[in-house]
């Protein structure tokens, strides 16, 4: 072999070495490439099954302590003890209430990872492992306000009409109260009536209504008469609602010890045939139709002189009140008050039932005056105190932010502050 060509054979040796060893090379590096994103894939799927969290909701079922409700989730009995302990010490659980929500959140593998029990709107309980047991604090969980407009027509009664507008059944237990004493929602509301709200609605971080805030005007229209309400306070700094003219629209007592759609099926009367004894005797009261766990309401603020089983009469609570009132609620079913208790006007002393004698499910429902029985249907109630000449001018200023609102919702679109004058 010549010179030459042995040069050009070490060449082209040395050319297939070195195209063999790129080869090698980026065979290595694709395969190390590999085993790096192998590497990753394993650690990103080890991360996702440690942060994934799978959560499992119930509410709290009536009768049922909160170890018990935990051990439904699958809880073993001792770390339900366990939970229900740590959580003791930051709650008090008696006040669990049933409907309320508990979820409990596991990770991918199933591992315990948190529980949390929703006390109301505004705060959360949580409940999260320890190395010895668990732990458990009470946060408040992040929300924000927003000023809207609600409207509505009434077709059968306020709870529907409301429930129609897509809100909660709890705005119109707030109308309710607002309006309780100028209107009796039993009686009063006509099909065709309609109601606005300018009101502050309570949103979580995600959108999620989360109840409601302050009611700041509301307009209730009953049958071409408008009712209308504006929050101020009185000359305490307390809150309060006035009308237009600055009239306190709150007065001594309500118009109905039931809040919804009961009618009237017995009037006062100094002779009605009793249908029981079959004789003809006073009935001094008002009987309202209403099935058996109705909630029945204070007219008005006092202290209850007896709570208690009282022969014909049933189960009754009996209250008195200022300026020698005093009220009476028959034929209960249960009773919430005892004697000698300080009650606020709105409070839920009991429920309808038909104990004592009684033909069926109703509440008789009576009132004195210095010791003499009144007719609580023709009865005028009292006002409290308008607004003060000195807060004039301030209220004026809400009466003017708050109707214009409520009679143009598109002024909504204008930013306005969420905290009204007062």
């Amino acid at each position: 072999m010549t010179r030459r060509s042995l040069s050009l054979f070490l060449i082209l040796i040395a050319a297939a070495c070195g195209t063999l060893a790129y080869i090698f090379r980026l065979r290595l590096d694709a395969v190390t490439e590999m085993q790096r994103q192998t590497q990753l894939a394993r650690e990103e799927a080890a991360h996702i099954r440690a942060q994934t969290v799978l959560p499992t909701e119930k509410q709290v079922p009536a009768g049922q302590h909160f170890a018990a409700a935990l051990q439904k989730f699958g809880l073993s009995a001792e770390d339900a003890a366990s939970a229900s302990d740590a959580a003791q010490r930051a709650f008090n659980l008696r006040q669990v209430r049933a409907g309320n929500t508990i979820t409990v959140n596991r990770s991918v593998d199933g591992e315990l990872r948190e529980i949390d029990y929703k006390i109301d709107a505004d705060r959360m309980l949580k409940i999260t492992p320890a190395q010895s047991g668990f732990s458990a604090e009470v946060r408040e969980i992040p929300s924000r306000l927003e000023v809207t407009v609600v409207t509505g027509q009434i077709d059968d009664s306020l709870f529907n009409a409301v429930e129609q507008t897509g809100e909660s059944a709890e705005l119109a237990m707030h109308l309710a109260q607002i309006f309780g004493y100028d209107l009796d929602f039993y009686t009063d509301p006509r099909k065709g009536d309609t109601f606005r709200v300018v009101l502050e609605k309570k949103k979580y971080s995600r959108g999620q209504f989360a109840g409601y805030g302050k009611i700041f005007a509301a307009e209730y229209d009953n049958g071409g008469k408008k009712y209308e309400a504006l929050l101020f306070h009185d000359e305490t700094g307390r809150p309060a609602y006035y009308n237009a003219d600055g009239k306190s629209l709150q007065k001594v007592f309500l118009r109905s010890p039931l809040k919804f759609s009961a009618p009237v099926t017995s009037h006062f009367s100094r002779a009605r045939f009793h249908p029981i004894l079959k004789t003809v005797r006073a009935h001094l009261g008002t009987d309202y139709g209403a099935p058996v766990g109705t909630p029945v309401q204070s007219i008005g603020t006092g202290h209850v002189v007896f709570a208690g089983r009282k022969g014909g009469e049933g189960n009754m609570v009996q209250i008195a009140h200022p300026n020698g009132y005093e009220t009476m609620y028959l034929h209960l079913s249960r009773m919430y008050v005892r004697n000698g208790e300080r009650v606020e006007i709105g409070k839920t002393i009991g429920l309808v039932g038909s104990t004592g004698l009684s033909t069926g499910p109703h509440l008789d429902f009576r009132i004195l005056q210095r010791g003499q029985y009144k007719n609580f249907e023709k009865l005028g109630l009292p006002p409290s105190d308008p607004v003060g000449k000195k807060n004039l001018p301030e209220f004026a200023a809400v009466r003017e932010k708050w109707l214009a609102l409520l009679k143009n919702p598109a002024l909504l679109q204008v930013s306005i502050s969420s905290s009204p004058a007062q």
